[in-house]
């Protein structure tokens, strides 16, 4: 095949090419009219004539529907794992300081008040009977003297 035939057909390709998209272009267009004239048709009240049945519309992706989520039982109290406190109001245990931070005191505390919990772990108000203040202690950091 010489060079000129070569470059013909590819011509006559790209020319194909041109013309499917005029016509696809044409039928979004033709539909695009259609379906703002049938809008206007309803607001006004007025019946307008329809685009021709050849006239293809263009496939829009279907829109979301967001809907409520189906509602849910409350879980009884009696089936609730409750995980209760370790150590009790009065109780003597061990504390020790976390490795970080600010270094307290190791040693035998009281644990003065239950306190609710952070994450995973309970917390407890305890007093030294060295010391003249309280401190807050995580469970993790305290064991039984």
């Amino acid at each position: 095949m010489s060079t000129h035939s070569a470059k013909t057909a590819r011509g006559s390709t790209k020319t194909a090419r041109r013309t499917v998209k005029k016509a696809a272009k044409s039928v979004r267009v033709t539909a695009k009219k259609a379906s703002k004239s049938a809008r206007q048709s309803v607001k006004t009240g007025k019946t307008v004539a329809r685009a021709p049945a050849s006239a293809k519309p263009s496939i829009k992706p279907a829109k979301m529907i967001r809907t409520a989520s189906p509602p849910m039982q409350p879980i009884a109290a009696h089936e609730l794992p409750i995980k209760a406190h370790k150590y009790r109001v009065g109780e003597m245990v061990y504390f020790t300081s976390p490795t970080f931070g600010r270094a307290a005191a190791t040693g035998s505390y009281t644990v003065v008040k239950l306190l609710p919990s952070e994450g995973d772990d309970y917390q407890y108000r305890i007093k030294s009977s060295g010391e003249a203040f309280e401190r807050v202690a995580k469970e993790s950091q305290l064991d039984r003297a």
